[in-house]
């Protein structure tokens, strides 16, 4: 959700387990390697941006000044040219009905509080109805659940496989289903709420305490200020519930996640867990027996209650999940909520955000969890090399610590809670992200993500309300005018594209597309950077290089991160990768793969070779050895 505020997770460090000392295991079982075909590549799209070319952005602009995006703007065109781009999965961020302040109360939705709203188009993370979708998103809002069911459709026809978001952490303050299913009950409608804490209550409360709304600071005002007549300083929650980020203060910092509260999910204020724990071992076991390990054990109510939303969704076309701020929630329950999702749909893609690295070997082998972020080794050490001041020795030591679990790692460069790439505060200049984006691509066997906009170099500058520029804005009614220019009103051909968005994109587009096509980055791989710093004349952190190969391709990656120099100098393959390669003395052609522009000859003899490269400032190649 926000890895900027890691640090205030208060209620985690009782309700996480610390990590076992146990030897570590490779995850590649017969099993999943007869899954592993292809490469894998998640496009997040913003739902609510993607489509809106009005390009008013006026801060804390309404959504008839500056506009939203639909369902339907995703048309066939749009979702062909997606797929194009060589793409797999797309993830739809911000679907399920979250507080919005515009008023939908002819359509039976309550109004939302700006008291306990976070801009005036709402925080996707602070969901009111998990069983209906954003009304802002819909042509005909009676008919919003049948739009998206039709974007589902569509996504499928166009080969795409749809993701959503479940933040089973956190709801609204004010959640309230309208739709719920026959049988389905409200977060806390069942709650003892004289209690701070009971095993099936939803919340935690603060009895006989009202919350109240943070104090302002900064010169920060909801809505910026504007008169609006739900602006007045209150908003009534008797008792006081716990806030998402664990804060038990009846009145939350605006620095805690005030607008949501926290779900309960059998662990007491001390940390005692009132459920079942999994049987020493069973990390190895298949979701199959997670799945019947839980079936005659008592869990809490709000596990039933997310398996049961997670379920709605999947039996409605859903493909997978992006879970929200996982390593907040136990890993039991990921256990149980996993097996669940995998028993009706064995190929969902199950995505969480865990930040604590001693944590990523239980959430996917307890928690069942198909991949997790990399994003405070990888992508930190990845933006400090673009940004000048990191070194590339750095990267390989990553994918030694992670190579047991290292599929299971899905990379990015760019997400809605990261900065874009070409922004002032990060690097400043979109093609410092190519390098990086042909290393995060090629590493390893994980899948790859990227964020629209991210391929045309967007740079986020606008300043639309809450939030900060530098990052896209998930709070408030906007465009992205990179995208504006691509859509090109509704033609989705870049007609309006700048030359060079037009030529990052085609950078995007051949990158990704040999990924999801190449057999050798499903297969192995090996370092060439402290071999090559030993035995090579010249070679500088500057400079990343390793070897991809299977059976039937053989790659040799090598990424210049200087945005002035170029190199030239002769790359050394180590005796046991020649080998490896099953490499006979002689001399081999090998082509870049990208652009095919670039040729040189790979020299074997006695079992030693050498390459010669030549590489521009921020060129990437990625060599197939031709035999």
């Amino acid at each position: 959700m926000r890895s900027r505020y890691i640090v205030t997770l208060i209620l985690v460090a009782s309700i996480v387990f610390s990590c076992k000392n146990e030897p570590r295991q490779t995850i590649k079982t017969e099993e999943t390697k007869s899954v592993m075909k292809k490469k894998e590549v998640v496009y997040q799209v913003f739902t609510r941006l993607f489509g809106n070319t009005n390009t008013n952005n006026k801060p804390w602009g309404t959504l008839e000044e500056n506009g939203v995006g639909k369902f339907n703007d995703f048309t066939d065109k749009a979702l062909a040219e997606i797929k194009d781009l060589g793409v797999t999965h797309i993830w739809y961020t911000g679907v399920p009905h979250h507080d919005v302040i515009t008023d939908y109360t002819e359509f039976g939705i309550s109004n939302d509080d700006p008291d306990i709203v976070k801009g005036r188009a709402g925080s996707p993370y602070a969901v009111k109805d998990y069983y209906n979708v954003n009304p802002d998103l819909a042509e005909n809002v009676e008919n919003r659940l049948q739009e998206f069911e039709a974007l589902i459709e569509r996504s499928h026809n166009a080969g795409l496989k749809v993701l959503i978001d479940i933040v089973p952490n956190h709801v609204a303050r004010n959640y309230q289903s309208l739709t719920n299913p026959e049988g389905t009950t409200d977060f806390g409608v069942e709650d003892d709420k004289t209690v701070t804490y009971a095993v099936n209550n939803n919340f935690y409360y603060n009895p006989g305490e009202s919350f109240n709304v943070p104090n302002w600071k900064n010169g920060y005002q909801p809505l910026g200020g504007e008169n609006h007549l739900k602006v007045d300083g209150k908003f009534e929650e008797i008792p006081a519930k716990w806030t998402g980020n664990g804060s038990r203060a009846s009145q939350p910092d605006m620095n805690d996640w005030y607008e949501t509260v926290k779900v309960n999910y059998g662990i007491n204020p001390e940390g005692q867990k009132d459920f079942d724990e999994l049987p020493e071992g069973f990390d190895n076991e298949d979701y199959k027996a997670h799945y019947n390990f839980w079936k005659d054990k008592t869990v809490p109510s709000s596990w039933i209650k997310f398996k049961d939303i997670a379920l709605y969704w999947t039996a409605k076309g859903v493909d997978g999940f992006r879970f929200d701020m996982a390593e907040m929630v136990p890993v039991e329950f990921w256990s149980y909520m996993n097996s669940h999702i995998k028993m009706k749909n064995p190929n969902a893609f199950l995505l969480a955000e865990v930040y604590q690295p001693h944590l990523y070997r239980d959430y996917i082998k307890k928690g069942k969890m198909d991949y997790l972020y990399d994003k405070v080794q990888l992508y930190d050490t990845l933006k400090h090399v673009m940004q000048g001041h990191g070194s590339t020795y750095n990267i390989p030591p990553i994918q030694e610590d992670l190579k047991d679990i290292e599929h299971h790692m899905l990379h990015f460069l760019e997400n809605h809670d990261e900065q874009r790439i070409a922004s002032s505060d990060f690097a400043g200049n979109a093609e410092k992200g190519k390098p990086a984006m042909v290393v995060s691509a090629t590493i390893s066997t994980s899948p790859t993500m990227i964020y629209f906009g991210q391929e045309f170099g967007e740079k986020a500058e606008e300043d639309l309300g809450f939030g900060d520029p530098t990052r896209t804005s998930i709070f408030d009614y906007g465009s992205v005018p990179s995208v504006v220019r691509w859509v090109n009103n509704k033609q989705f051909d870049g007609g309006q594209s700048t030359e060079d968005e037009k030529a990052l994109r085609d950078f995007y587009k051949r990158l990704l597309n040999f990924t999801i096509s190449s057999d050798a980055l499903m297969g192995d791989y090996q370092d060439l950077q402290h071999y090559n710093q030993q035995h090579t004349e010249w070679y500088n952190d500057k400079v990343l290089s390793f070897a991809r190969w299977s059976e039937d391709e053989k790659l040799i990656v090598i990424s210049n991160f200087n945005t002035e120099n170029t190199y030239g100098f002769e790359l050394q393959l180590p005796e046991d990768l020649v080998s490896k390669l099953d490499l006979k003395d002689g001399d081999y052609q090998v082509e870049d793969q990208l652009y095919k522009a670039y040729t040189s000859t790979l020299k074997v003899e006695k079992g030693k070779a050498q390459v010669r490269i030549d590489i521009k400032p921020l060129e990437s190649f990625i060599l197939k050895i031709n035999e």
